[in-house]
């Protein structure tokens, strides 16, 4: 939910922000209504232009993203149906699709789709990117690097090196993805690009518990593009991680007003309650009825909230469920911590080693696995401080993707 690089939309379909632990991408400037205008004008005269209402439904889905509005993805919907009625194998057509299905968090559809679009184009390196975000969600790591690696030979460039980087760091190469994302950097000049490689490259240090070196990235990701939400969230991460929780608080009442993404209230909450207030989750549970009646299922985000705020058995339900459709190391480390909560450790520990056996150095996966350990009586094969020396228990939400 999330949730891309650059301006145009094909471009920015490239690197999505629908993904469930991918990376979020730039908000593009105030061209895109514009844009849409345009075509709706276009499709106004020349109803029959399957190009223009792939685009069309393709640029709600960019809203969607933009705005944490669910309701563009029916509207996507709508345009997509048009243009697959005009011309159903259409590899633009059948991108949309794609794009359409892992925005609604359905990666083996968008898997289906993305094939067909290739089949129709090999060279369409849109297509190569939604195929390798959908593959990553659904835990085949090895086709999404091979689906990236395509990408990258046929449009090097932001958007692949970016996907590159974040293929990199799920597999523990740490060194690398901060290597490829800064030469993402180098070949940046549009102000949503800058933007995003320098927000991502703040979330490689903070993630390594680089403090200082986070917030640097994150003020200069906000000089690039200054509506930036993202980079705004990841200052607030930096104030709350760094003790300055009312600067925190602040931070996020302001990205909270401008992005009320599920991911960004969680994280206010938990700095809310670091900080001795009461959390209130009337925004959060709004938001869980919106994305639903929008037709995107987000069950891990509910795991999550479960398992640290709410009903552990409500989270096994949706750790299961998330995990069944899509067992990624994310989804894996969700259904450990909420079987571990629902105080059935011995289950949840096979999940939480899967959830750890990529190689990936995310903090909140090993103090997970340490607390289920610990619980069986074992010593841990390994903790959070040890891989990022700012992990706070206490803000879980802040360690996860956002």
């Amino acid at each position: 939910m999330r949730w891309i690089v650059a301006l145009t939309l094909a471009a920015a379909l490239a690197l999505t922000g629908y993904a469930v632990f991918a990376p979020p991408l730039p908000t593009p400037e105030p061209a895109a209504a514009p844009v849409r205008e345009t075509l709706q004008a276009r499709l106004a005269r020349v109803p029959g232009d399957y190009h223009a209402w792939a685009q069309l439904g393709m640029n709600y889905i960019e809203q969607a993203r933009i705005t944490g509005d669910p309701a563009y993805y029916p509207k996507a919907e709508g345009a997509l149906d048009q243009a697959t009625r005009l011309a159903p194998a259409d590899d633009s057509v059948l991108t949309g699709r794609a794009a359409l299905a892992a925005g609604r968090h359905e990666f083996k559809q968008a898997v289906r789709l993305a094939e067909q679009a290739i089949t129709a184009n090999p060279y369409g390196a849109t297509a190569y990117g939604i195929l390798a975000d959908a593959r990553t969600q659904l835990g085949d790591l090895a086709s999404a690097g091979k689906a990236v690696d395509r990408m990258l030979n046929l449009r090097p460039g932001v958007p692949s090196l970016t996907r590159a980087s974040y293929a990199a760091e799920l597999t523990g190469d740490h060194a690398g993805a901060v290597r490829l994302m800064t030469t993402a950097h180098a070949e940046s000049f549009l102000p949503a690009d800058l933007a995003y490689t320098r927000y991502y490259l703040g979330e490689l240090a903070l993630r390594s518990g680089d403090l200082t070196g986070a917030e640097s990235w994150y003020r200069r990701s906000m000089e690039a593009l200054p509506a930036y939400v993202p980079a705004l969230a990841g200052s607030a991460r930096v104030a709350a991680l760094s003790g300055r929780l009312g600067e925190a608080l602040d931070l996020y009442e302001t990205v909270v007003n401008r992005l009320p993404l599920p991911q960004y209230l969680l994280e206010q909450g938990e700095t809310r309650i670091k900080a001795g207030m009461p959390a209130d989750w009337t925004l959060l549970r709004a938001q869980r009825r919106l994305y639903a009646e929008a037709g995107v299922r987000d069950d891990l985000t509910w795991a999550e909230f479960e398992a640290d705020h709410g009903s552990p058995a409500a989270a096994v339900r949706f750790a299961l469920a998330e995990y069944g459709r899509n067992p990624n190391p994310v989804a894996a480390d969700a259904l450990a911590w909420a079987l571990h909560r629902a105080g059935r450790s011995r289950e949840a520990l096979p999940y939480a080693k899967e959830a750890t056996s990529t190689g990936w150095r995310n903090a909140i996966l090993f103090h997970h696995r340490a607390e289920i350990e610990r619980a069986l009586g074992r010593r841990p094969t390994s903790t959070a401080g040890r891989l990022n020396p700012a992990f706070d228990p206490e803000l879980p939400a802040l360690a996860r993707f956002s």
